[in-house]
């Protein structure tokens, strides 16, 4: 599944400032991590753990100062534990997978800050694709560009992107508060974009 989905979203997102790209990944992320954190307990694949880490040097990044972090040392650590299609015959691969495209883009983002931008529109669309090909899965109908509108858990992962680009639009410098309440209100509610929930 190659579509692109659009959405006036993707051109607003053009005016980010670098850390306000990173924290809309850092969130897109987060709320895919129960699909992977799920897969590895369920199958024993991983620990899940690892991929917790990862990000958590992502967020550490945006909230201390004096952060230091070798995202290419974050980047072969992840690679190791990106599951295989091929491995495993039940679905909660695939969004497992997505969970890790999405975070190794982030990483591949942080290490050349010139694709920064690129990055975050790929982690968007790999969140809305990962709704879409569930719902796919589930119907047998294609979701495509024109009828996207009229799935409800495609409209509802728009709209969830929507709620986290508001409150950092809204700010000028980086807020750190922001960026914290951010975080803790995705870690508290620990729904994943496919409502998988942490146990």
């Amino acid at each position: 599944m190659n579509i692109m989905l659009r959405n006036p979203l993707q051109v607003r997102l053009e005016k980010f400032e670098p850390w306000q790209q990173i924290t809309f990944m850092a969130c897109l992320c987060e709320r895919m991590y129960p699909n992977f954190a799920t897969f590895c307990a369920n199958t024993e694949y991983a620990e899940a753990r690892v991929y917790r880490e990862i990000l958590d040097s992502v967020w550490e990044l945006l909230t201390v100062k004096s952060a230091k972090i070798n995202f290419e040392r974050q980047l072969e650590k992840l690679e190791d534990i990106i599951p295989s299609s091929d491995d495993f015959d039940f679905y909660a691969v695939y969004p497992a997978i997505d969970a890790c495209v999405a975070l190794s883009t982030m990483l591949h983002g942080l290490l050349d800050r010139d694709d920064l931008f690129e990055s975050m529109q790929q982690v968007s669309q790999q969140s809305v694709l990962t709704v879409a090909q569930l719902e796919e899965a589930q119907t047998g109908e294609a979701i495509t560009d024109e009828n996207q509108k009229e799935n409800e858990a495609v409209s509802a992962e728009w709209d969830i992107q929507w709620a986290i680009f508001r409150p950092l639009r809204d700010v000028q410098e980086r807020d750190i508060d922001l960026i914290k309440d951010l975080r803790q209100e995705l870690r508290d509610e620990a729904i994943s974009n496919i409502g998988v929930e942490l146990s």
